[in-house]
């Protein structure tokens, strides 16, 4: 074992010099695992970069490789920023090791820290040696989670299976659950993603009637448990119709400020006759993060014909200039040129309250879309991103053909 570590090279020689100048992390896959409470979550760190610009990592789940821009080495010590999200990863090297947290930023600045620890050249996700792989979960489910409160929620997951390796994730009513990948061992399943936001860890194990029982952990406190039964037509409810106008007779007008203090209403000259997007969203959401590389381009795309988008922010932070700033790094993740406003707190009743409009603020993101004559057309609740194949392709070509004809149609 320490052989192979040493043809991996994790540090370069004088990793315990007294100088504070930055180590030399050697390139390559590295094997994270952040403990919850729940078990061990791990993802894989691939350094591509560590001391120079631009990207100097990427976070892997699957076919998803989130680029690392914001990673620094002083001494021993190693820190990762995710600055769109507000996380971090801090980190000590340890010989062949690296032990540190993940620390996650809540609502209201509450702080989740994690113990995490890091190693090099190991490329397996949960096992190093190949288990014994006796259910097979490729395909599409019908699932219930239930909280510790006993409500429940309806989801749809599909998987694929290869060699014991699966990959998928479960799609619901607010949004998907992203890249997920792991592994099979015996009839047990254990999936996991870390992206920069939420870290993510499920097991489930099939019984003899082909029904799997399990348990989903989200960080330090969130816990529900989930029962999946195999089905090829499951379907969710369509998110066209989650979540009503319910002042229709009155004409849908939103006013926020943007991130420098200045109030801005949708009915002003730069949105008048113009197809419009109202954009729900929030810097800690992932889904948003989803959606807004999706409309960042399709903005530029379109806007020449009449297209605006507005995005409404609601966040963890309370305070204005903390919340800016964080909608700030969120514009720059995504080269976002349409107008972000900050709405407000990222509590679902308290968003509902600045859209009296709605019948209720039930997920982020969700797309309101006005016609030319400031008609709403669609209120779209969740969005299914990447992590959903093909489900996002249609979504994709659905919603562009109906953009299109909105832009198509003229002023009455």
């Amino acid at each position: 074992m320490k052989a192979r570590f040493a043809q991996v090279l994790l540090l370069v020689a004088g990793l315990g010099a007294c100088d504070n100048g930055p180590k030399e992390l050697a390139s390559g896959p590295w094997r994270a695992v952040v403990e919850l409470p729940g078990g061990e979550l791990p993802f894989t760190l691939d350094i591509v970069n560590p001391t120079g610009p631009g990207v100097k990592a990427y976070v892997i789940n699957g076919d998803e490789r989130v680029p690392v821009t914001h990673m620094q080495i002083n001494g021993d010590k190693l820190s990762i920023d995710f600055p769109a999200f507000n996380n971090r990863i801090e980190a000590t090297f340890t010989g062949s090791q690296m032990e540190g947290t993940l620390t996650l930023t809540k609502r209201h600045g509450e702080l989740q820290v994690m113990p995490l620890t890091m190693n090099a050249g190991q490329t397996h996700r949960f096992y190093d040696s190949k288990p014994d792989v006796n259910a097979d979960f490729a395909g599409r489910w019908r699932v219930d989670f239930e909280e510790e409160d006993g409500t429940r929620n309806v989801a749809v997951a599909d998987f694929t299976q290869s060699n014991g390796r699966v990959t998928g994730t479960f799609r619901t009513p607010t949004g998907d659950y992203r890249f997920l990948e792991g592994e099979v061992s015996d009839r047990t399943l254990h999936l996991s993603t870390f992206d920069g936001a939420h870290a993510f860890l499920f097991d489930g194990t099939m019984d003899s009637n082909g029904q799997v029982t399990g348990n989903f952990w989200s960080g330090t406190k969130w816990h529900e448990s989930w029962t999946a039964v195999r089905d090829a037509n499951a379907q969710l409810p369509d998110a066209n119709n989650l979540t009503k106008v319910a002042q229709s007779d009155q004409p849908f007008v939103v006013e926020f400020p943007n991130t420098a203090g200045q109030n801005v209403r949708s009915d002003s000259d730069k949105f008048k006759n113009k197809v419009l997007i109202v954009a729900l969203a929030g810097s800690w959401c992932p889904n948003c993060h989803d959606e807004a590389a999706f409309l960042a381009p399709f903005y530029r795309e379109y806007r020449e014909q009449g297209l605006e988008v507005l995005g409404l922010m609601y966040e963890h932070l309370d305070d204005f200039s903390d919340a800016a700033s964080q909608v700030t790094r969120f514009r720059e993740k995504f080269g976002i040129e349409y107008e972000l406003l900050v709405a407000g707190s990222s509590d679902k009743s308290k968003a509902s309250e600045t859209l009296p409009m709605l019948s209720e603020v039930i997920a982020y993101p969700t797309m309101i879309v006005l016609d030319r004559t400031g008609e709403v057309r669609r209120v779209h609740t969740g969005f299914d991103g990447p992590g959903t194949g093909e489900i996002y392709n249609e979504f994709r070509r659905e919603f562009t053909a109906f953009i299109e004809q909105l832009l198509a149609e003229e002023q009455s």
